[in-house]
């Protein structure tokens, strides 16, 4: 049995007035999102970053018990998918 999702009225209201553009890239991410993950080759990349902004980083992700540089990739990943993090 597929569970049941409800939607608040803000959430109704607000998906009541994107344009039929929005709604296809929407479309468009969702899915690639539910396409199987495939093995991807990753690159080697190397980028300077203040040594204090890195140390708290890591500090903050040993604390949430997560691997930096997978938070790192997390966060580049959903600023790709979630217009509104791109703000």
């Amino acid at each position: 049995m597929r569970p049941v999702q409800y939607f608040t009225d803000e959430y109704l209201e607000q998906c009541r007035g994107i344009t039929p553009e929005q709604a296809l890239t929407f479309l468009d991410e969702f899915r690639q999102l539910q396409q199987p993950k495939r093995a991807t080759a990753s690159k080697l990349i190397s980028m300077k970053v203040p040594e204090s902004l890195l140390d708290s980083f890591r500090q903050r992700c040993e604390g949430e018990g997560v691997k930096y540089q997978t938070q790192i990739k997390k966060l580049m990943t959903e600023w790709l998918i979630n217009p509104a993090f791109k703000k």
